[in-house]
Formats: structure tokens, C-alpha cells, sequence
């Protein structure tokens, strides 16, 4: 059966947020909170992991996985970026928005969409999200806790924890952190496309005020 840490919104305990890596780093799937409600991730790399995740979403091989960032630094490892594009990266983030961009040559395929060769990159406003890839010091691979056959993103880590059981390792309660999914952006062509509408203000990106 899963753990369940409680950790503080404002300001993450550092003894639990060292034990959260310590899980990741061991191979675990945990459950942990975003901007946008609470998410699964693992360690990236970790192919056993991102597997059990793919079970537990019953997600196929075409799903391809976000890689969840502490900042934008990170950015140029993972993903292809002209300037132009940078600068619009850095006007929203962090925050609850999924970027689809040209994956760089050094993102292993598993993480590719297979066909278009592109990675999904976010940087989330939220402490302990911030505070477990500080301390991970690398990005997590991760998907939106929506379990099969519904729509609806799991909220409530104790129901998580009844509905999941030992398929995971950890859940990270961190409080209400709603029930909208991240706004889904591509910008595989230059230009930004709307692909999901979202917690996130789409507005500035269907104005093309970018």
C-alpha cells in the first residue's frame, strides 16, 4: 500500500521532500501536486516507472509523457528553441501551460511523441513541485492523474490512495490544487496552436498578439 506525505503548500518540509526523492530515485511512481491538479510522475529515465504509470492511465505507446521542469535553464537539453520562441516561454512560465516543442537529440525516444519527434516541457507554479525538482535536480517524467474511463482528474489523495492502492509508491498531499488541466500549446511549426484549452489563458496565443 501507498504512503502518504502531508506537505506544507507554502513551505515544503525539506526532510519529506529529500524522503519524495529519495522514492524516485529508488524507482517509485508517485502522486504529487501541480498548478493544475495533481499529476504522476517518476524519474526520468526510469523505464520500468514510466511502464507502471502507462499501466496504471492504460495509456498506449502514442502518449507521450511531459517532462516537468524547475525552470527554463533546462530548457535547451530537452527541446529545440529559437529566441523568439524562448522569449515567449519566459512570459508564461511558470505556470499551468504544456509546451510542445521539436525534441532535442539527446531526449531518449521513449519520451518523443513517435511520429512528430516532439516532447511536452512545463514549468509549474507550485512550491512543492518546485521543490521536488530542486532537489531531484532533473526533471520528471510525468502525466496527468486522470484515471481510465473518466474524465474527471483524481483530487483527493486519500481516494487516490483507495483507488490505487500499491500501483504507486507515494502521494504527495499538498491541498486542493484544482481540477483544470494545464493549457496545451504547440509550437512544433513556429507559430503557437492551441491544442488543449486549459487552466491557463489561451487568449494572447489565438490573438497572435505574440
Amino acid at each position: 500500500m501507498s504512503q502518504i506525505f502531508k506537505i506544507h503548500s507554502q513551505n515544503p518540509q525539506a526532510r519529506l521532500i529529500a524522503q519524495v526523492v529519495h522514492v524516485l530515485k529508488a524507482g517509485g511512481v508517485i502522486v504529487y501536486p501541480t498548478d493544475s491538479g495533481y499529476a504522476l510522475g517518476c524519474q526520468l529515465g526510469d523505464k520500468a516507472a514510466l511502464e507502471r504509470i502507462r499501466r496504471i492511465r492504460n495509456l498506449g505507446k502514442e502518449h507521450y509523457f511531459t517532462l516537468v521542469c524547475r525552470d527554463l535553464s533546462e530548457l535547451a537539453t530537452y527541446a529545440q528553441v529559437d529566441n523568439h520562441i524562448f522569449r515567449i516561454l519566459k512570459i508564461f512560465t511558470p505556470g499551468p501551460y504544456t509546451f510542445i516543442l521539436k525534441a532535442a537529440r539527446s531526449v531518449p525516444r521513449r519520451l518523443q511523441n513517435p511520429r512528430r519527434k516532439t516532447v511536452g516541457l512545463r514549468i509549474p507554479r507550485n512550491n512543492i513541485a518546485l521543490a521536488i525538482l530542486e532537489a531531484l535536480d532533473e526533471p520528471l517524467m510525468s502525466t496527468s492523474l486522470i484515471l481510465p474511463d473518466t474524465e474527471v482528474m483524481a483530487i483527493e489523495p486519500e481516494a487516490v490512495k483507495e483507488l490505487l492502492g500499491s500501483k504507486i509508491d507515494l502521494i504527495v498531499d499538498g491541498g486542493f490544487c484544482g481540477l483544470e488541466p494545464t493549457s496545451v500549446i504547440d509550437f512544433v511549426e513556429g507559430e503557437p496552436k492551441v491544442i488543449r484549452k486549459g487552466k491557463g489563458d489561451v487568449t494572447p496565443f489565438l490573438r497572435g498578439e505574440l
